[in-house]
């Protein structure tokens, strides 16, 4: 590391980053060589793609983390590049455990299929008709309600993170180059505040959106321990995040030095040993173990490996027979998988049309009650427009009439009439 570096820390700081940097290093070398270890054992046992890939997503998320926080910590000039690479990565990451949880669900369709049957349970307990209910109320109160609307907005709540995530980390980097950036400064001529705000109002939607869909969910998923994973997941999202902004509130508050340096320097060790930690606990949580076998049932052609063992014991007592002890026979199938070459290609290509998909998909129904607010403006106007040319085209007429009566025996005759219309 070059000296510049160490000497931009000051005091105590100045003695302390060179260890920090050798243990963040350890620590982030550590999370990486265990996440690598666990992708390719999940790329080698390669049966379901459909979660799996999924699966791979989240895990890479620990070795991209370290990895960028030990570059960002031994060179801090880059620093604002590897937050914006992160934070790009961490919406793919929160949009790749949601689409897990679908695939572990059967997929999109026993998905809805799901959550029709609990809002035709639920509202035959209610005694309430779909029509009658009001969906933003519900999603709060009562998701279980909504069917496949639930579904639409927890997938909307997911891109929209990952789209506002990305933008964000952009914006950021324009408003770096110009100088308008100002991270840690919480100053209304500064964009950090309000990029701060948006990404987090996004963020906790997009958490919330899980957690209600987990909440419907939850007894469908128990195969996969789903609260482990969900704990996991949401405290390396939620806990980076938000200690990002609290160490900025440390520093702005002056009990830390307020220097740029020193609060990235703190950021991106913490992040160092949290990654180490996340990347034991995936081990256990995202275990390759249930990819490797499949139930007899699933596939007759597969490469078996069989592991059976039966015991039987006769044991007798001053001459008593005992009653045979027979030992649970075990019996494992071991699946053919796929090749790794095979298996990277199903991850990237296939995950990465998947996304552009769901993007694409959000994007217009965003942009769907935005067209109704312009088309119902347009029609306004030409309604008005209309008006205006119907009134230029029937101008105001005065009508005058003359009337010459005569009375005979009290009953009034009509001698003559006159018409005359005068236009205005």
């Amino acid at each position: 590391m070059a000296f510049s570096e160490i000497s931009g820390y000051r005091g105590v700081y100045a003695n302390l980053y060179t260890p920090a940097i050798i243990i963040g290093g350890i620590l982030a070398l550590i999370a990486t060589v265990l996440s690598l270890w666990l992708i390719l054992q999940h790329l080698r046992s390669y049966n379901n793609p459909a979660e799996q890939k999924w699966v791979i997503g989240v895990l890479l998320m620990v070795p991209v983390y370290a990895i960028e926080s030990v570059i960002s910590l031994s060179t801090p000039k880059f620093s604002l590049i590897c937050d914006i690479l992160r934070n790009c990565y961490e919406a793919f990451a929160l949009y790749s455990f949601g689409s897990y949880l679908v695939a572990c669900l059967g997929g999109e369709r026993e998905v809805i299929k799901l959550l029709e049957n609990e809002e035709r349970k639920n509202l035959h307990e209610k005694l309430i008709e779909k029509k009658e209910r009001r969906v933003g109320h519900e999603f709060f109160c009562n998701p279980s309600v909504l069917g496949e609307d639930l579904y639409i907005i927890v997938k909307f709540g997911l891109v929209q993170y990952m789209i506002l995530k990305t933008l964000c980390a952009f914006l950021s980097l324009i408003l770096e180059i110009f100088g308008f950036y100002g991270v840690g400064e919480f100053k209304w001529y500064y964009g950090y505040p309000y990029i701060t705000v948006v990404i987090n109002f996004s963020q906790m939607w997009a958490l919330y959106c899980l957690v209600q869909f987990y909440d419907v969910t939850h007894h469908r998923l128990q195969r996969i321990k789903p609260l482990a994973k969900f704990i996991s997941f949401k405290a390396i999202v939620f806990a980076t995040w938000w200690q990002g902004v609290g160490v900025a509130l440390i520093c702005y508050f002056g009990v830390l030095p307020k220097e740029e340096k020193i609060q990235n320097g703190i950021q991106e060790f913490l992040i160092c040993v949290e990654m180490a930690i996340a990347a034991i606990a995936h081990i256990f949580v995202f275990s390759p173990e249930p990819y490797r076998y499949l139930p007899v049932s699933e596939d007759g052609n597969v490469i078996t490996s069989v592991d059976s063992k039966a015991k039987r014991k006769l044991e007798e007592d001053d001459g008593e027979e005992k009653p045979a002890m027979v030992e649970e026979t075990e019996t494992h199938v071991e699946a053919p998988g796929t090749s790794i070459t095979e298996s990277v290609h199903d991850v990237f290509i296939g995950g990465g049309e998947t996304v552009v998909k769901d993007v694409v998909l959000t994007i217009s129904q965003a942009m769907e009650p935005v067209e109704k607010g312009v088309n119902k403006i347009q029609e306004t106007f030409h309604h008005i427009t209309l008006s205006s040319e119907k009134d230029e085209e029937e101008p105001n007429l005065e009508i005058k009439e003359h009337v010459k009566e005569n009375i005979k025996d009290g009953v009034p005759e009509v001698i003559t009439e006159e018409r005359e219309v005068k236009k205005l």
